[in-house]
């Protein structure tokens, strides 16, 4: 069949097929190239590289072939799931030069300005304090000191011509009027004690959250510093701390006082079963309540908000990641609470000299409270810096996954505000 151009035909018969065409030798040079039919079907193109442009793979230059090798290891497999060729990160044009490490955080102070992990939060409360240790240590050392001694001389002149409860309950000729008597001065005693320490703690949580929230930009702070941006704010603190224990209390009232009504009514056991769930239903209301209201005083000390909005501020935080923020406290108190035992160790074994030395195992006598009182004091020191430090830090890291503060404290690191 002929061809004719502008027509083909739906597909060629058998006597129509050609027998495929096999490229025929170049045409030496003292020869005239083919023409015509020859030439198309030589199935060569017309028109060829120009002459001298090709060169062996021996003259190939080292880099060229460097790179024509890496190029063939990428293309039998060695290649990233991302398509690109080599073993490493590479843009488009390949080779090692062009790989970029990962961006990081940029971090001013303690902490990595970005959402940190339970590690790092511990860590930055660490190297808070051992940063600004003379500031840290400072603060919970005279406050502890201050507290502490008030609390051991109300003990110990409170307590002396208070009979020992254990004492009165192996006596057996105890009136029901000795016995509400002698509760009712050790609870009085207890209560000045517990309110003298709190006003301590109230100072230094607030003067510490301040240093630690400097510390996150990179900042030092000094004592006299500290109180300055604390004391407008003390009133509100007192109010916060104040009413969260009480809080706590009234679940307890509540839970553990109708066990006891019933108890009281003759029904011993039924009572006494009531009590127990109740007690265990508080335990773990006020767990809760200690959650979920446990940012309120960062908020309130770095927000200068007041107590009520302060306690919502903290709510809206926590809210979502409970256990992740009962977590990280509670590894804080298990953290402080070591410290403390170990740091006592040595107390301990001073207070068992003192009291074998003086042949007496009373409790309230001057030597015991002194020795006491020490170990209070080195406690609180030690406890006080971290456990503020890790709340802050945790409000901040809340409030960088919630409201992305990463920026915002970038800025003033930089603007130094």
């Amino acid at each position: 069949m002929n061809d004719t151009p502008g027509r083909n035909s739906p597909g060629p018969s058998p006597s129509d097929e050609q027998p495929p065409v096999v490229p025929e030798e170049p045409t030496p040079a003292d020869q005239a190239p083919r023409t015509g039919e020859d030439a198309r079907g030589s199935q060569w193109a017309r028109e060829q590289p120009p002459g001298g442009q090709w060169s062996t793979p021996s003259a190939v230059p080292p880099q060229t072939r460097r790179t024509t090798r890496e190029r063939a290891r990428a293309n039998s497999g060695h290649q990233q799931p991302g398509g690109g060729g080599g073993w490493g990160p590479q843009a488009a044009g390949g080779g090692w030069g062009n790989w970029t490490p990962p961006v990081r955080a940029p971090q001013p102070g303690v902490i990595p300005l970005r959402p940190l992990a339970v590690g790092e939060i511990i860590d930055g409360a660490i190297r808070t304090v051992r940063v600004q240790w003379r500031t840290a240590l400072g603060i919970s050392l005279a406050l502890a000191v201050g507290t502490q001694t008030v609390a051991t001389v109300v003990t110990g002149l409170w307590f002396r011509d208070v009979p020992d409860l254990q004492s009165l309950a192996d006596s057996e000729t105890l009136t029901p009027r000795e016995l509400l008597d002698a509760i009712g001065s050790s609870l009085g005693g207890v209560g000045v004690a517990w309110a003298v320490g709190l006003i301590g703690s109230i100072i230094a949580t607030a003067m510490l959250t301040v240093m630690v929230s400097r510390a996150i930009l990179g900042r030092t702070s000094t004592i006299g510093e500290a109180w300055r941006s604390a004391r407008p704010q003390l009133a509100g603190m007192f109010g916060l701390l104040v009413l969260l224990p009480l809080m706590i209390c009234a679940v307890f009232a509540v839970g553990l006082g109708i066990g006891l009504l019933v108890a009281a009514a003759g029904a011993e056991a039924a009572g006494s079963a009531l009590a127990l769930l109740g007690g265990l239903g508080s335990l773990v209301a006020g767990a809760w309540l200690w959650i979920r209201y446990s940012l309120a005083v960062p908020a309130l000390m770095l927000e200068k908000q007041g107590v009520i909005a302060s306690m919502r501020r903290s709510a809206k935080l926590v809210r979502g990641t409970w256990w992740r923020v009962f977590g990280v406290q509670l590894l804080a108190v298990a953290l402080t609470f070591v410290v403390s035992m170990i740091a006592q160790l040595p107390v301990g074994v001073v207070e068992t000299l003192v009291a074998g030395g003086s042949g007496t195992s009373d409790s309230t006598g001057w030597p015991t409270l002194i020795v006491s009182g020490i170990g209070a004091v080195i406690s609180s020191t030690l406890a006080f810096p971290v456990t503020a430090a890790v709340t802050a830090l945790l409000y901040t890291d809340q409030r960088i996954r919630r409201e992305s503060l990463d920026l915002e404290l970038v800025r003033a690191a930089g603007s130094g505000e």
